[in-house]
């Protein structure tokens, strides 16, 4: 495939799903799949800031994910707190600028430090953006929108015949990104799982029955050919 800059998707969104059953696979608990996954994210990100890909947003935790086992969940957040930390240095070195989107008052606070470091120090770097969800849901994330724009329509900052869809989806938690071109969900379920509802609305949509651990820059190929074989409903064919 030729990897012009012309034929890749500005944003790709990915649901990383597969880690457990994973390491179910090899006998092993949910904890090593996670790892594992956490070193395959760092795999394909650093090839998409490579081959100029300008955005990745990735479906890290949903709010629907603190129903896991309590242990499961507990290796999830020691595993963040190293990944927060490892990303600070990575960022430098990378180029990249990180943002956190979701709903994060739920997290503890050295999380949520981390969280405000790491944006802090990679907002002036011009590579790859690289957006996190963490304790994200959509349906969540529309409705704290709801509640903000509601407010601040009732202050008077504008009337109800002023709202559109562009001022709502400046209440969003993505309000910064555009929306992605291409969605990408592995180990074969074909759902959306309360991701991105709102700006998924004209994604293409590419599923593959490789486990998330298992996933590689061939896959990742492989969605981005797939999605230049589309034909887009604005301006045709995409390039």
């Amino acid at each position: 495939m030729n990897l012009e800059k012309e034929n890749l998707p500005k944003h790709i969104a990915i649901i990383m799903d597969g880690n457990r059953r994973w390491a179910k696979a090899k006998g092993k608990p949910a904890g090593f799949g996670h790892k594992e996954g956490a070193k395959v994210l760092e795999k394909i990100v650093r090839y998409a800031n490579k081959i100029g890909i300008e955005h990745i947003t990735v479906y890290a935790f949903s709010t629907e994910n603190w129903r896991r086992p309590d242990k499961e969940v507990k290796a999830l957040m020691r595993l963040l707190r190293k990944y927060l930390k490892d990303c600070i240095e990575r960022t430098a070195k990378n180029n990249m600028r990180v943002r956190v989107i979701g709903e994060k008052s739920r997290l503890d606070d050295d999380i949520r430090a981390a969280i405000d470091e790491l944006e802090e120090v990679s907002a002036a770097n011009t590579g790859l953006n690289f957006t996190i969800a963490l304790n994200y849901g959509s349906r969540d994330e529309m409705v704290r929108a709801m509640r903000h724009m509601a407010q601040d329509c009732k202050e008077g900052a504008f009337s109800v015949e002023e709202i559109t869809e562009e001022r709502f989806a400046s209440y969003l938690d993505t309000k910064d990104l555009p929306d992605p071109d291409l969605m990408i969900r592995t180990s074969g379920e074909q759902r959306l799982s309360n991701w991105l509802l709102w700006q998924l609305a004209y994604a293409e949509f590419y599923f593959t029955d490789v486990l998330w651990p298992d996933f590689d820059k061939q896959e990742l190929i492989r969605a981005v050919e797939y999605y230049n074989t589309r034909e887009r409903r604005f301006g045709g064919r995409v390039k």
